[in-house]
């Protein structure tokens, strides 16, 4: 019996983005080797989803371009719609509001996708395959160019969580709501990509489970609710924060023993650099990152098989 797999993806981006609102560095890409080394000691092949500046960084892509040839890894896309050109100003200050893709008029996401995917092909002279939706806002219209332009496989769907609350766009609705969203992977129905269907793109949601049981769940809810707040149940994502370590291991012992065949796992590429995010601020916040992924690594190890996105669409048509 094959092992379920283990997919590491990396959304690969310029600088604490979370706090800067008028520039964008790329300093994160010294930083990056030192992850994909921890990778290949352990056997695993992270994707490195890949946007508008660390696709022009040439560190980067030096980088990258070393872990294609090695066949240790895979570039995908990845799009932040606020400076990806060709450039369109919808709120008057993108920069700071960081709008989502799906907000944009449709010939301008059109011209936004094709524009990514053909630099990242051109720069790294391989197909395009993967993607994931820059602040995990995706529809069905962005899909349709997806599959148009020949990709496999999106990991945009975080299931049980809404994004509805988050804004882009101050005259928006917020980004998408994938309470009812499949937990598995599934080719998704190009009219309405909350459901299966039979078109060519693989759907990999990411790993995520509930943090208290449906009636904690409930009651913490209608507390928020009696408080004016609205929020979504709690969760626990595979996806390192300070002290996590074990939360993330109940996530993937969850998603396995529901029958998983994946695992997926998360990280933004300025979350590996000290102060490229609010949450790794200092050099010893950044080493016990990496103390808590050894100690993951090894433990999925011989749980899992490591591959990349397009890999896994490779087993998962061969299996069905």
């Amino acid at each position: 019996m094959v092992r379920p797999a283990f997919l590491i993806t990396i959304d690969t981006e310029g600088d604490n983005l979370w706090q800067n609102h008028d520039k964008i560095d790329t300093r994160n890409a010294a930083f990056l080797p030192r992850f994909q080394s921890l990778c290949e000691k352990y056997g695993f092949k992270p994707t490195w989803l890949t946007n508008y500046e660390m696709a022009i960084d040439p560190a980067y892509i030096e980088f990258a371009k070393d872990v294609i040839a090695r066949n240790q890894g895979e570039v995908g896309m990845h799009l932040h719609a606020w400076n990806s050109p060709p450039l369109y100003d919808l709120t008057g200050d993108d920069w700071r509001h960081k709008p989502y893709l799906i907000e944009y008029p449709e010939d301008v996401i059109r011209d936004k996708v094709v524009f990514m995917t053909e630099l990242l092909e051109q720069t790294f002279q391989t197909k395009m395959l993967s993607h994931r939706a820059g602040r995990w806002a995706f529809n069905e219209y962005y899909a349709s160019l997806l599959i148009e332009l020949g990709y496999q496989v999106d990991c945009s769907v975080t299931p049980r969580v809404d994004w509805r609350q988050s804004p882009g766009d101050p005259n928006g609705q917020g980004g998408t709501d994938y309470r009812d969203f499949p937990r598995h992977a599934y080719f998704i129905d190009q009219q309405n990509i909350a459901r299966p269907g039979s078109s060519p793109l693989l759907e990999v949601p990411m790993s995520i489970q509930y943090k208290y049981s449906s009636l904690m769940n409930g009651f913490k809810q209608g507390v928020d609710r009696l408080r004016g707040k609205k929020r979504g149940p709690s969760v626990n994502w595979l996806r390192p924060a300070r002290g996590n370590l074990d939360k993330m291991k109940r996530v993937a012992e969850q998603s396995l023993a529901e029958g998983a065949d994946y695992v997926e796992f998360m990280l933004h590429s300025s979350e590996f650099m000290p102060g490229g995010s609010p949450t790794f601020k200092h050099e010893a916040d950044i080493d016990q990152l990496y103390a808590d992924l050894e100690q993951l690594f090894d433990w999925l190890q011989s749980r899992t098989l490591g591959m990349t996105l397009a890999g896994y669409h490779r087993q998962f048509k061969d299996a069905r």
